[in-house]
């Protein structure tokens, strides 16, 4: 009977913390990286002026997004002739609680930040532009180690638009994809910086930050790889593997995805499906994988798509549909949406456009920015583009000759915790009250 007495309040405390834990966004494309968040509550309405903006601080430039753990955010901010500056912020207020910055001067065509940290116990890990991964204690807010993803493993001059890598903690390991000459995907223990595995190189450098996907309630490293540019003949080499995320061994790989410029990290689709999306024509591709009777893993390709494809970040899924951003250098579909299928039900082309803009998915609702200077509030719906709400929340780019051959570039993922939504443009973040 005193068993009973003690264990009811132990299970309800657990069960509180967890609540609470649960709102946190603690990595990119938030707790389960998938752009879906637990919060309830979402708002489905704003004032004429848009939602409530509870405050506003400074940036430079650049698409690095935030992070939040216990109503403090981390963003990874940047100026390119000095380096990247790791800092704090109190997420009711505002306030700049403390920063750490290190030397990293270097500039790409789209300067400025272009991560997201990644946070685990006491410690934020962070990968700059040119290949700094540091762990930083968040108490004492020193680092507890670094190492260069990149020139480690016999990288050269860093790629076209630098480093992007969005740390991944699994268990005791940090995984990110060096995409050096010497390795492909690299993870280190998380909490001394010792390198426990590497993969060989997997081909061509691109932008894809490594996620897990469950195939026979086992998890696999997904990662994909750029194909070449192809200079007059088709475009070769692009791959997808699948790595077992304890030992670096390739579990999988399939062959049939060229894209030049690999952004969008693969999707989960479940049932031991993986969706693969890319802009540069590259499209969609849904692949299937099964577990043989060696105990090896076959790759089936269900459908591909060209019609549906993200440029920068994976879809979202929303009761048997994807939503995706496929506004590309060569398309301007605007937000599309595709059945499981493979079947695209509806676009909105340039009405309204959405290009390289960030989404969550939300309490059966959709919080989009569409790249530009807009946030919306969408109802998915397979029948039709649904927008509930929309308000011009994010500033213009500055440089006029810039802005009209690459738009606002407010490209930023966002991040959702205890009702705020943050956002980033060329020059702030924001926070945004978007739940009761």
């Amino acid at each position: 009977m005193k068993l009973r007495k003690i264990y009811i309040p132990v299970v309800i405390l657990l069960a509180c913390v967890a609540s609470v834990y649960a709102q946190d966004w603690p990595q990119y494309l938030g707790p389960v990286r998938n752009s879906t968040s637990p919060q309830k509550g979402i708002l489905r309405s704003w004032p004429e002026n848009g939602p409530e903006v509870l405050w506003t601080v400074g940036m430079g430039r650049g698409n690095g997004g935030p992070v939040i753990k216990e109503g403090k955010v981390y963003l990874l901010d940047r100026d390119d002739q000095v380096g990247d500056n790791l800092r704090c912020f109190d997420l009711s207020s505002g306030k700049e609680l403390w920063n750490f910055a290190y030397d990293a001067p270097g500039s790409v065509r789209f300067p400025g930040s272009r991560s997201v940290p990644a946070l685990d116990g006491n410690y934020v890990y962070s990968c700059g532009h040119n290949g700094d991964l540091y762990c930083i204690d968040i108490n004492t807010h020193k680092p507890v180690w670094n190492k260069n993803v990149w020139t480690d493993f016999g990288g050269g001059e860093i790629p076209r638009w630098a480093i992007t890598q969005c740390p991944l903690v699994y268990g005791d390991l940090l995984i990110v994809a060096s995409q050096a000459p010497q390795a492909g995907v690299v993870a280190y223990e998380k909490l001394t910086g010792d390198v426990q595995w590497t993969t060989p190189s997997l081909g061509n450098e691109g932008y894809v930050s490594p996620t897990i996907i469950k195939v026979g309630g086992k998890d696999h490293v997904v990662m994909i790889t750029a194909s070449s540019f192809g200079h007059g003949s088709p475009a070769s080499g692009g791959k997808v593997v699948g790595i077992d995320p304890l030992t670096g061994k390739i579990l999988w790989e399939y062959t049939n995805w060229q894209c030049i410029i690999p952004v969008p990290a693969a999707f989960d689709a479940g049932e031991n499906r993986v969706l693969i999306t890319g802009g540069y024509e590259a499209g969609a591709a849904m692949l299937k994988i099964e577990r043989k009777a060696d105990g090896s893993y076959g790759v089936t390709e269900l459908y591909k798509n060209v019609d549906f494809g993200a440029h920068t970040k994976p879809p979202v899924l929303y009761n048997g549909f994807f939503y995706a951003q496929y506004s590309t250098n060569e398309r301007r579909d605007g937000m599309v949406c595709m059945s499981m299928d493979g079947q695209v039900i509806w676009k909105t082309g340039r009405s309204p456009g959405f290009n390289k803009g960030s989404m969550i998915l939300a309490d059966g609702l959709i919080l989009a920015t569409d790249g530009d200077k807009t946030l919306y509030l969408i109802e998915p719906d397979p029948s039709a583009f649904m927008p509930l709400a929309s308000a011009n929340l994010l500033e213009i780019a500055t440089d006029l000759a810039e802005r009209e051959r690459y738009g606002n570039q407010n490209w930023a993922p966002m991040a959702l915790a205890d009702g705020k939504l943050l956002i980033r443009d060329q020059s702030r973040l924001m926070c945004v009250r978007v739940a009761k």
